[in-house]
């Protein structure tokens, strides 16, 4: 009896546990080995350790809320610590939608009245439900931290923006006691200055001369190995030939921007490379770091302009001028501009001088302004030049003075200068200055990169280039290839400008490099929509592996067909197809790894086709069909945007193409809205696929006694006389037949473009009309013969009305002959 009861107790168990599980199975349900604790345990420790470098920075926050570097470090230690909250919610995001599906499986616990259920099953869902609210609980702390470090990075953006607006806009009184005191201090600064300088170059000579020559010796074997990289690939890009008349507007503004460019970049090797390399050897004391790396960016700026406005003013050899100024006009604004730059540059340095010595506020103030008011000065007088190109076009001749808007522009933006400075505002005018020359330039070479993109990638050009002529030689490549190549190397250029000129602009406007490593990074990996994420860096992983799977399908078409099937003696039909159908499965292969990697969601895609697929259940039919058939013919492209196409009572151009339908524009500028399923099941006829050349028919009749020979002669004639018909294929005549009251005849001719065919036909018809006229021939009305049939009860009637008597016989049938009588009506 105990032994029964035991069994029985045992298959209730059992039961119970297949009730809640969904399965017939025997095994007991055990505990899975707890392998999140641990990850549970890290993810609290980091979420506390952020806690508390959140508090040491948001207490170091008000002790530096002077100090704009010190703030982008700080911005950027809690923006990392706002990305590593985040990753610790995705990072267990994981473990908790496992949690959940496990108790799902599971259940929920048995009902009062119910069988119980196994302990081991309310072992772990306890566990499980545990698990789960703890992951919960870490999960909003990681948010609530993260939003906090959000709200605190954001608050120390509006400090450093408080920051830049008070230094900008601080007024200043300015006095002769200012420049009485900042004479005197500069004379002090100035011997301190030579004592810091010299005691500096004593130290280095005595004791650094191999560091100093090892530094400046590398910083120039990597200056002139990129120099002559350059030169030796890119030498004809920045080279101009003296003997070349007239050269094109996209060779001079290729040559502009790279004469530029390329330079620049060796030179800033250079220099970035001996600043490195004296710091890393110890050749710069904390003093000289700043005076040094200052007299750089002078060096680097002053070139940079004079190579810029050598490259656009081109003040000796007017052929290669981009821009239409007379000789004397482009050697005077080239001095202006360089003048300008050497001024700014020099308030740089000096301005880093004194900064690193800790000089008086007042000499800050005096050279700001002087370097200010210079600058205006420069703007000012540039105003009354007279640099435009005399109205003959020869820069030899005296110029002419600038337009009146741009001339007032410059006196304006000048006396705004001098008296934003004169008035106290001399961090507003050295700033304004500064940009004027700085940002000027930078925007004026990022636009001439666009420009020679733009030249380069348009049709046809690239071909003409001496770079496209060598690789055409090179590869072998066909005219389009070519011109597919140019698009894609203006792409490179218009990338190529703005990534050298959008940091160079950030950095005028006192941007930090920190600032600028922060928005590279956010722009690769983090880009918000909404609550969408984006990585770039993710896309083109997610391209390049589309790009290798791509590669890689052909490589395996190649091969399977050539390989396997070909030496397997495989019908050709059944080769085609295993290879298209390899094709088709390696694209969308390759199609979805892309999109996994790029980090977009394919479950969001599953549900969009289930979705789909119910909806088409439910009548969508039409729609797919029509979105099916857009596709069909984006892909196919029967017929484009300008074509001219005639589907059954529809004919006119095609305005849009759409994946839904087509939009066609008749003669009468009325748009019809054809479904693309239609076009697809339906014939279509296209006066434009291949190309615009047509034959157009023009149909005349001559009189009977015409002479057909002469007419025909005659219609030759006004053919080949009409304006826009071609002359190959030649134009010829058919003699139609024999028409009812004419002789027919087709003119057929040949026009280059279908939509002058309107025009064509008027004058054909024209000089047809004339000649026949001129020769007498006729063009005959149309002509038909009417029988009138006259009954007995009309004759009666005719009978009784004149008196006459009208003969016996059969009244049914005319008494009179002929039967009928025949009238010709014209």
């Amino acid at each position: 009896m105990i032994l029964i009861f035991q069994r029985l107790l045992l298959l209730r168990v059992i039961l119970a546990a297949c009730l809640v599980c969904g399965s017939f199975t025997v095994t007991p349900v055990l505990a899975q080995a707890p392998a999140a604790p641990a990850q549970l345990e890290q993810a609290g420790k980091s979420i506390e350790t952020a806690s508390q470098r959140l508090n040491s920075l948001e207490g170091q926050i008000e002790g530096r809320s002077n100090n704009d570097a010190a703030l982008t470090e700080i911005k950027a230690q809690i923006d990392s610590i706002v990305r590593d909250l985040l990753k610790i919610s995705v990072d267990l995001r994981p473990r908790f939608n496992e949690v959940k599906s496990r108790l799902t499986e599971l259940g929920e616990p048995p009902a009062e009245g119910e069988p119980a259920e196994a302990p081991e099953i309310t072992d772990e869902r306890n566990r499980l439900n545990a698990e789960r609210l703890q992951i919960n609980a870490l999960t909003g702390q990681a948010e609530d931290l993260s939003i906090r470090g959000t709200t605190l990075s954001n608050s120390v953006t509006e400090i450093r923006r408080q920051l830049f607006a008070a230094e900008l806009f601080k007024h200043t009184d300015i006095s002769a006691d200012v420049f009485a005191e900042a004479s005197g201090t500069f004379v002090q600064e100035a011997d301190r200055f030579g004592r810091v300088v010299s005691s500096w170059y004593s130290f280095v000579w005595k004791f650094k001369r191999a560091a100093l020559g090892a530094a400046v010796t590398l910083s120039l074997v990597l200056a002139l190995a990129l120099a002559f990289s350059e030169y030796r690939l890119f030498g004809n890009l920045i080279r101009r030939s003296r003997t070349r008349d007239n050269p094109s507007y996209m060779s001079r503004l290729s040559v502009a921007f790279w004469s530029t460019i390329l330079p620049t970049l060796a030179l800033g090797v250079f220099l970035i490379s001996s600043y490195f390399f004296l710091d890393v050897f110890n050749v710069l004391r904390a003093d000289i770091a700043p005076i040094v790396q200052a007299l750089f960016g002078f060096v680097g700026l002053v070139v940079f302009v004079s190579l810029l406005a050598t490259a656009v003013l081109a003040p000796r050899e007017p052929d290669w001028r981009l821009v239409r100024l007379s000789n004397k006009g482009a050697r005077d604004l080239n001095f202006a501009v360089l003048m300008m730059a050497v001024i700014n540059g020099l308030d740089y340095v000096v301005g880093s001088a004194t900064e690193a010595l800790s000089s008086p506020i007042v000499l800050t103030v005096v050279k700001s302004l002087i370097s200010s008011v210079l600058v205006g000065l420069i703007i000012f007088i540039v105003s009354f030049l007279r640099p435009v190109t005399d109205a003959s076009g020869d820069p030899a001749l005296r110029g002419r003075p600038w337009p009146r808007t741009l001339a007032i522009s410059f006196r304006l933006v000048g006396l705004g200068l001098i008296l934003a400075a004169l008035t106290g505002y001399v961090g507003f005018a050295r700033f304004m200055a500064t940009q004027i020359v700085v940002t000027g330039a930078v925007l004026v070479t990022v636009y001439l990169g666009i420009l020679s993109g733009k030249a380069i990638s348009a049709p046809n050009r690239f071909g003409e280039t001496l770079v496209g002529r060598r690789l055409g030689q090179r590869f072998a490549l066909s005219p389009v290839a070519l011109d597919q190549t140019g698009l894609a190397a203006g792409l490179l250029i218009y990338a190529f400008a703005i990534a050298i000129g959008l940091p160079l602009i950030l950095f005028s406007w006192g941007f930090s490099p920190r600032d600028l490593q922060l928005l590279a990074y956010q722009a690769f990996t983090e880009i918000s929509i909404g609550s969408i994420r984006i990585s770039l860096v993710g896309i083109f992983g997610g391209i390049l592996l589309f790009v290798l799977g791509l590669l890689a399908t052909r490589w395996f078409q190649k091969w399977l067909d050539g390989s396997v099937m070909a030496r397997s003696h495989v019908d050709g039909g059944v080769r085609n197809s295993v290879r298209t159908a390899v094709g088709y499965l390696g694209t969308a292969l390759a199609g979805l790894i892309g999109i996994s990697a790029a980090g977009i969601d394919l479950s969001s895609l599953a549900l969009v086709a289930g979705a789909l697929s119910l909806g088409i259940g439910f009548g969508l039919q039409n729609i797919v069909s029509n979105f099916v058939s857009g596709l069909i013919l984006l892909a196919e492209r029967p017929f484009k945007v300008g074509d001219w196409v005639a589907t059954g009572t529809t004919e006119g151009f095609v305005r849009r193409i759409s994946v839904r339908a087509t939009e066609i524009e008749t003669f009468q500028r009325q748009s019809i809205i054809v479904p693309n399923s239609e076009l697809i099941n339906a014939s279509v006829g296209n006066w434009t696929h291949r190309n615009r050349l047509a034959r157009i028919d023009v149909v005349v009749g001559a009189g009977y006694d015409s002479d057909p020979r002469k007419v025909m002669e005659l219609l030759q004639q006004a053919a080949l006389e009409q304006e826009g018909v071609l002359l190959t294929p030649e134009p010829f005549v058919i003699f139609l037949g024999f028409g009812a009251s004419s002789l027919d005849f087709q003119v057929c001719l040949f026009v280059p473009d279908i939509l002058d065919s309107l025009a064509v036909k008027n004058g054909v018809r024209i000089s047809i009309l004339e000649k026949f006229r001129a020769e007498g021939i006729e063009i005959p009305y149309q002509k038909h013969d009417v029988n009138l049939f006259v009954r007995e009860v009309v004759q009666t009637e005719l009978g009784r009305a004149t008196g006459a008597k009208l003969p016996d016989g059969d009244h049914g049938q005319l008494q009179d002959r002929p039967e009928a009588d025949t009238v010709t009506r014209d």
